[in-house]
């Protein structure tokens, strides 16, 4: 390659500092150093980098272009060379972080900011996961961290895990839905001749998971719980919420609460991760969401006195 990283820092430094003098200070080198390096790139590329001309030799086009575009490859640079000496010191390059539907993200956002203020720069992506494919993303090695994992992992083992807490359901239609005028506690025979709202599980690989649902249940099958509510908001279904997500709603009239012949649910929710991984990022997570506060804060029933997390 003609071009070289270290002779674009000698051009970067002669723009910066005025002069071949003062970017020879600069990198401690002679002047002669700082001169052959840009008459040998000159020579390479077979054009001319500076106009010697004048009293005070200047960038030609070419050369200012050849420092617009070179400038970020030194970035880039400067972040390798910072990445690599991370990995050696244990941070991973990157930690993929599947999260439940049943999590807040704008809560889990709090734990980025934290993650950011201890310099943690491993580069977090993550992974919006529906029911079971929280796990099947662990299971498939798109994950490396699993938040809001139901019940319990799936066979074959090779995970660990923390409880994180749980999460309250409600059943609930809105007004204009014929279950909202039914004599409560309402059996479920009669609930099931309506159509059940439910989240799909985004499995690939694994048996997809269930919930809520009655046998023989007609279906109507969303993305997300945003759209779920969004769904029983407009009327078309019948199906437990999030007590958190449903709670302004039922406030203010736009749900109604059913009473059915049967328990509440409750989804109780887990920390997981792959046996064997070991990088400083997920040992951050794991002990950042070990807090009781942080957990809570994860699980809260927003619009209630208290939390349903452990």
């Amino acid at each position: 390659m003609r071009l070289s990283l270290d002779a674009l820092i000698v051009l970067d430094a002669i723009d910066r500092k005025g002069s071949f003098a003062s970017a020879a200070s600069e990198l401690h080198r002679v002047p002669s150093a700082i001169t052959y390096t840009i008459q040998k790139l000159e020579q390479d590329l077979d054009v001319l980098i500076f106009d010697r001309s004048g009293h005070r030799a200047r960038l030609t086009p070419a050369g200012q272009e050849l420092l617009r575009e070179g400038r970020p490859l030194l970035d880039a640079a400067a972040a390798l060379e910072a990445r690599v000496k991370r990995v050696a010191t244990g941070w991973e390059p990157e930690l993929r972080i599947a999260v439940g539907d049943l999590i807040d993200f704008d809560v889990l956002l709090e734990s980025v900011a934290a993650f950011d203020r201890i310099g943690g720069e491993t580069r977090l992506r993550f992974l919006h996961e529906g029911y079971g494919g929280v796990w099947d993303a662990l299971y498939t090695g798109r994950a490396d961290l699993a938040i809001g994992a139901p019940d319990e992992a799936p066979p074959g083992g090779g995970f660990r895990s923390q409880p994180l807490g749980q999460v309250e359901f409600v059943l609930a239609v809105a007004p204009q839905h014929p279950l909202a005028r039914e004599p409560q506690p309402i059996p479920m025979q009669t609930i099931r001749a309506h159509r059940a709202v439910s989240v799909g599980d985004s499995s690939r690989t694994l048996q997809p998971r269930t919930s809520g649902l009655l046998t023989g249940q007609p279906t109507l099958t969303v993305a997300s719980q945003r759209d779920k509510l969004a769904a029983q908001l407009a009327g078309l279904g019948v199906g437990f919420l999030p007590r958190r997500n449903a709670a302004p709603y039922l406030a203010s009239g736009q749900l109604i609460e059913l009473l059915a012949e049967e328990e509440k649910q409750i989804a109780l929710l887990n920390v997981a991760w792959p046996s064997k991984s070991r990088g400083n990022a997920l040992r951050w997570f794991l002990e950042h969401l070990s807090s009781d506060s942080v957990k809570q804060r994860l699980c809260e029933q927003l619009e209630q006195d208290e939390a349903v997390c452990d």
